[in-house]
């Protein structure tokens, strides 16, 4: 996951920031949990900064530039603000704003129980916006995920009955004149759907890149190119003939610029990508999974040439199938039933 630099602020609002800063704040170092996580000491005063990756009722999981994940608490004393303008507040926001995907700040002292108690959260609204599009584009992908286990722990239920009929079915032939080579053979033909179903059933969570695309773009620019388009042509053609497909896009720049132009760049990047496949290609919306604009991060190329800069200015597509749908439904067969042999 990639967390975002903040903006530079001016000089006075470096030396206010400066003047916060030298409050006691302190990382505590793991004392138990895995390498992970963070338990944090009771009454230690502590900032973090990172991302949300997990929201519950009166907490939420933040995820640091180290990958270290820390537990927050909210109460009633919370204040949740965005940042304000040069010698401006920032407006107030409810708790229930605090989304996944929500870069921000968390000043608190710790708990009780190893969490972060939390006083002030602070955020970027730019920030706001990008975890609220990321929010309402997972939240149906979750409702249909869990839908989706829901029938599948019907199909697993059915397997365990037939893989527990197996045994009667076994006796059953066995005892017919004739028929013990047959039963064995429908047996373990039974056995082989049976594996067959499971491991069908256990790869519909999982998608395998059919098609890997980068399609790249002029300076500043987020205007698709003739050839560009050609690409994706192709990759849409080959989507809409495959089955269980989702589409991924994902945005990037150069280092040129400041980090937060970089970032909106690649997420317009990344959106042009989208309205052109959907608009020219019919792809539907609920095939493509949420696009995100990650800036200068995660270059593939050195940004100290021209070259290296024009690959990095880029948008990756990736074709993806899902395994259990293109996987080969498990066939019954069943031997002759003749005389003795």
């Amino acid at each position: 996951m990639v967390i975002p630099k903040f903006r530079m602020f001016s000089s006075l609002a470096l030396a206010i920031s400066l003047l916060t800063f030298s409050t006691a704040i302190a990382f505590a170092q793991d004392t138990t949990g895995t390498a992970g996580s963070r338990t944090v000491v009771s009454g230690q005063k502590m900032k973090i900064k990172g991302v949300v990756t997990r929201r519950d009722a009166d907490t939420f999981t933040v995820r640091d530039n180290n990958g270290v994940d820390t537990v927050v608490r909210l109460d009633d004393r919370t204040s949740v603000k965005a940042k304000g303008g040069f010698l401006r507040s920032g407006a107030n926001y409810g708790q229930t704003q605090i989304l996944r995907g929500l870069n921000l700040e968390v000043d608190g002292r710790g708990g009780a129980s190893g969490e972060l108690l939390a006083e002030k959260i602070r955020f970027n609204e730019s920030d706001l916006r990008v975890a609220r599009a990321v929010e309402s584009r997972a939240a149906p992908l979750e409702d249909r995920a869990s839908t989706t286990e829901t029938k599948l722990s019907q199909v697993e239920q059915n397997a365990q009955r037939l893989s527990g009929q197996l045994d009667e079915l076994s006796a059953v032939a066995n005892t017919a004149k004739g028929g013990a080579r047959a039963a064995q053979e429908t047996a373990d033909a039974a056995v082989a759907g049976v594996n067959t179903t499971n491991e069908r059933i256990s790869a519909l969570d999982d998608y395998e890149p059919q098609t890997v695309l980068a399609v790249n773009f002029k300076v500043g620019s987020a205007a698709l190119s003739v050839d560009s388009k050609a690409k994706l042509d192709e990759l849409a053609t080959k989507a809409l003939n495959a089955k269980g497909y989702v589409v991924e896009v994902s945005g990037f720049t150069d280092a040129s610029g400041s980090v937060e132009r970089n970032r909106a760049l690649s997420q317009r990047r990344a959106d042009a990508v989208i309205r052109y496949l959907v608009e020219n290609h019919s792809i539907p919306l609920r095939r493509i999974v949420t696009p995100y604009g990650f800036g200068e991060s995660n270059a593939v190329a050195e940004n100290n040439s021209r070259a290296g800069r024009a690959q990095n200015r880029r948008v990756e597509v990736k074709l993806l199938v899902n395994k259990g749908l293109i996987q080969q439904a498990p066939t019954m067969t069943s031997s002759g039933t003749g005389g003795d042999q």
